[in-house]
């Protein structure tokens, strides 16, 4: 099975989220960023998210462990499939962050290798790719 570690998202990449918070909860929020704890909202949110995740790590880790999951990125080329169709097999996908596919994938070569898709977190492929592969994405 191939799994690479590699990914071309550049470092600084992010996925955008929205909330919605509570008036009392924002304006904390804003009182701490007026205070100068914090540059900005987002700031604090990213703190605040990153502390969570800290905190629950051993957890985490134990659930990608138990489920079989990469934890980080996967990236897979049009040549790494190609590879694996060579080799008469199909992938499983399960990834906790960023699972990226190639540009140059196409839809068949996508069907032809990949049984299926599970990603915790953000899920990168050509929009044709991701249309074929909807039917096999949990």
């Amino acid at each position: 099975m191939v799994n690479k570690e590699a990914t071309p998202a550049k470092l600084g990449d992010s996925e955008k989220i929205t909330i919605n918070l509570g008036y009392v909860d924002l304006g904390q929020i804003d009182f701490i960023v007026s205070d100068g704890f914090y540059a900005n909202r987002t700031d604090f949110i990213r703190t605040a998210i990153r502390t969570q995740l800290t905190t629950r790590s051993e957890a985490l880790d134990q659930t990608a462990a138990r489920r079989y999951l990469t934890l980080g990125s996967s990236y897979y080329t049009r040549r790494d499939l190609e590879e694996i169709r060579d080799a008469g097999q199909m992938i499983h996908i399960r990834v906790l962050g960023l699972a990226s596919i190639a540009d140059d994938v196409s839809p068949q070569l996508a069907l032809a290798t990949i049984a299926s898709v599970e990603v915790l977190g953000a899920f990168r492929a050509p929009t044709a790719v991701k249309a074929a592969l909807a039917p096999r994405t949990a």
